[in-house]
């Protein structure tokens, strides 16, 4: 009954449209009330769960994405990936997703990129002869990448709501494998179906157009170096090569660039803040709602409940895949994370399932929620870019899910693509 009260409480407000950061909360005191437990505790836990300072990541890394954005960055990686792959039938396509791989090695962000990638491509694949929705689908599928891929601030918050005990460092690095991967299936697909419905060809970039693009593009990528390179060395914290690429793309977009004013910055900064904001409230009751579960003994009645249905570690991982891909539909991904994350840890750790393996599975899992209605809030940004309707895009999207599953599939039962590269470069 007890769990029925804090569950019960969070589902009843969130259907009745109340903003999960705040039904998380409220479910929070309800429990309290209920079980006669002191309301200061819930106060302190959620103060608790803002004031941790590798939470300054998740600013520092959205501040940096959003800068190269508004900076032009979008585009000069747009016009470098056209050097590699536009000239390839259904070349614009693949220039997409290659494009959606090095922005997210910027962004970050999922809405961030397809915001940003498909405000150039998709018009302009639109005008190139594809199919509206087609140019659409390639751009929400592509930015599923940037999820996977360092720095995805999602890390930072599944690194927090498994209490600190998970290096952000080997998430950041154990992603890189599936989300390069991921990227390949979709080119494969978009080989595929350019192929059978006679795509138009892209022109050859000149050797000389290739330099002067290289060389403009390159100042935004090293923000990757900074923040990659900085971590393997051990020059940097997580949080700190995110505050170090800030500044970088700064410097790129204002100094080198020239696309950006400083006097806009207040401007960007203020819309960031609102961003965060929203972020750490969430962060900091869902630490409280954590709490109050791990009170009710939720984490421990869901191991004997897992155990129970299956002593199998790969039966348990299909219905985690099952259940997370059902509940992605109808939440966004940061708020799964906090909830889900602390109840399927003791239960991996039964299982004997490695938590940086597990946290990509989960990232993955509630990243394709992103592209997947009702919610989809990729998916909806796509749509408004686009001019289409998000019913259209449900449908015709069906085709670029068989990758993502297939990839999907690869990553949770083979954790060597997850775990070999964080052990050869952090020895883990």
């Amino acid at each position: 009954m007890d769990a029925l009260v804090l569950v019960g409480s969070f589902t009843l407000l969130c259907m009745i449209g109340m903003p999960v950061a705040y039904a998380l909360g409220l479910a929070s005191v309800a429990a309290a009330l209920w079980l006669g437990f002191p309301l200061e505790a819930i106060a302190l836990k959620t103060s608790d769960g803002m004031d941790d300072f590798p939470l300054l990541a998740i600013p520092f890394f959205i501040l940096a994405g959003a800068i190269m954005a508004e900076g032009g960055m979008a585009t000069r990686i747009i016009n470098l990936a056209k050097i590699f792959v536009g000239f390839i039938r259904g070349g614009l396509a693949l220039v997409n997703i290659l494009a959606s791989t090095m922005f997210g090695c910027i962004s970050g962000s999922s809405v961030a990129d397809t915001a940003s990638i498909g405000s150039v491509m998709i018009p302009e694949m639109i005008k190139a002869g594809y199919p509206r929705l087609f140019a659409v689908n390639v751009t929400i599928s592509g930015s599923l990448q940037p999820l996977l891929i360092p720095p995805s601030h999602n890390m930072v918050i599944y690194s927090l709501a498994a209490g600190g005990t998970v290096s952000v460092a080997h998430l950041f690095i154990g992603g890189i494998i599936p989300g390069l991967l991921l990227g390949l299936a979709l080119m494969a697909l978009c080989l595929f179906i350019a192929r059978r419905r006679n795509f138009p060809v892209g022109r050859p970039v000149t050797l000389r157009e290739a330099g002067r693009i290289a060389v403009e593009a390159v100042w935004g990528l090293v923000t990757v170096f900074i923040i990659l390179g900085g971590i393997l060395s051990g020059i940097f914290t997580p949080t700190e090569s995110a505050a170090v690429a800030c500044v970088w793309a700064l410097f790129v977009t204002t100094v080198i660039y020239r696309d950006y004013r400083l006097r806009e910055l207040p401007h960007l900064i203020a819309r960031v803040v609102r961003t965060v904001g929203m972020v750490m409230i969430m962060i900091g009751f869902s630490v409280a709602f954590g709490y109050m579960m791990a009170i009710m003994r939720i984490p421990a009645q869901a191991t004997e409940l897992f155990v129970a249905i299956s002593p199998d570690k790969y039966t348990f991982l299909l219905y985690v895949n099952l259940l997370l891909l059902f509940l992605g539909t109808f939440m966004d991904l940061a708020p799964m994370l906090l909830i889900c994350t602390p109840i399927f840890m003791p239960v991996i750790a039964k299982f004997g399932i490695d938590p940086v393996h597990f946290g990509i599975v989960m990232i993955f899992n509630l990243g394709i929620g992103l592209l997947t209605p009702p919610v989809g809030p990729t998916l909806a940004v796509g749509c408004a870019i686009g001019k289409v309707s998000m019913e259209a895009v449900s449908r015709s999207i069906m085709v670029f899910y068989v990758p993502m599953l297939i990839v999907l599939g690869l990553v949770t039962y083979i954790p060597a693509l997850t775990l070999w590269l964080p052990k050869l470069l952090l020895g883990r």
